[in-house]
């Protein structure tokens, strides 16, 4: 069996090609809308940091109310403590209650944002290797099988 050194070679200037085209056209253009989904992926996170902060101010500003409402329920009758002491487990509760609503809202909408991005990425992965696969080969080319393979591609490289 001969190797044709020449269809060989015609493949790696194709290879070479294809790789200038993706580079010029598509690599920028990728690494913009990571960085966009990042910053605002992050700003999501600073986000979800500043409402646990306020949780954790409300928390505190509750746990002192609370203490101040201790020394009160002290001087008062061992009815009127009975009813401070509900009030204090009902706070307590409540502030933990909003702190751990606030924290899993964060949680699922970083999630979310983070799944948007990735599958609007892929998306475009597939749209930018279409349309440069036509133009390369600049011939018409079935495009539900071809996005089938591309999409068979990036499934094994993980993007």
């Amino acid at each position: 069996m001969e190797i044709d050194w020449l269809h060989v070679l015609a493949a790696v200037i194709n290879l070479l090609i294809l790789y200038a085209l993706m580079k010029h056209f598509f690599f920028d253009k990728v690494e913009k809308v990571i960085g966009e989904r990042q910053s605002d992926i992050q700003s999501k996170i600073d986000k979800a940091d500043e409402d646990t902060e306020k949780a954790r101010t409300l928390l505190l500003e509750n746990e002192r109310i609370l203490r101040s409402a201790k020394d009160e329920a002290k001087k008062i009758t061992e009815s009127q403590k009975h009813k401070a002491d509900k009030v204090y487990e009902e706070i307590v509760d409540q502030a933990k209650n909003e702190a751990q609503t606030l924290l899993d809202r964060a949680s699922v909408e970083i999630n979310r944002e983070k799944e948007k991005a990735e599958q609007e990425i892929r998306e475009q992965v597939v749209d930018l290797a279409v349309l440069i696969s036509a133009k390369a080969l600049e011939e018409s080319i079935d495009e539900d099988k071809h996005r089938k393979l591309i999409n068979d591609f990036i499934a094994k490289v993980g993007i």
